[in-house]
């Protein structure tokens, strides 16, 4: 049972915090597919439908590729697997013949809604649920656990002594 498992050396605050996160990997809430699409084509139909232009011209591969926090090969993969699902469509940039423009189809553009609503959906009932004030606290403290694993756990701090490195 969860509750038995015991991780030796780590504290007691500390067990209680892992335990928290092995909740949401348990869960396996970020997973779940919309539509019956992976979250990485969601989040891509989401950010080429909120460009403002991208209606008429598109997005770029290189600016979804910063958005997405993922390489320009990565999104070229999935685009394509996209246009082979009629979600998107990939057209030559008017304006630098080299450069292409990723456009929503009418299909990918309801997907989009649709995905859109279901996160409206949770979301506002996660805040009706907590209420203003724990939303903003656990909003708070989401970004500064982010910020503490980026910082000190995924990229290690560089030595404390530069001469030690030397």
């Amino acid at each position: 049972m969860e509750e038995d498992l015991k991780f030796e050396g780590i504290s007691p605050m500390g067990e209680e915090l892992l335990r928290a996160f092995r909740l949401f990997r348990k869960a396996d809430w970020r997973q779940k597919p919309v539509a019956g699409y992976k979250p990485s084509e969601i989040m891509a139909l989401i950010c080429i439908g909120n460009k403002a232009d991208s209606i008429s011209c598109g997005m770029q591969v290189s600016e979804l590729s910063r958005l997405l926090r993922v390489t320009s090969p990565t999104v070229t993969q999935l685009i394509k697997g996209m246009e082979n699902d009629g979600l998107v469509e990939r057209n030559m940039d008017q304006s630098d013949r080299r450069a292409v423009r990723v456009t929503l189809t009418d299909k990918g553009a309801a997907i989009m809604e649709q995905s859109l609503a279901v996160f409206k959906t949770s979301f506002e009932g996660l805040v009706d649920y907590l209420g203003e004030e724990d939303s903003r606290k656990l909003t708070e403290l989401l970004g500064r656990v982010f910020s503490y694993f980026q910082e000190r756990v995924f990229e290690p701090a560089e030595p404390e002594h530069k001469g030690d490195a030397e």
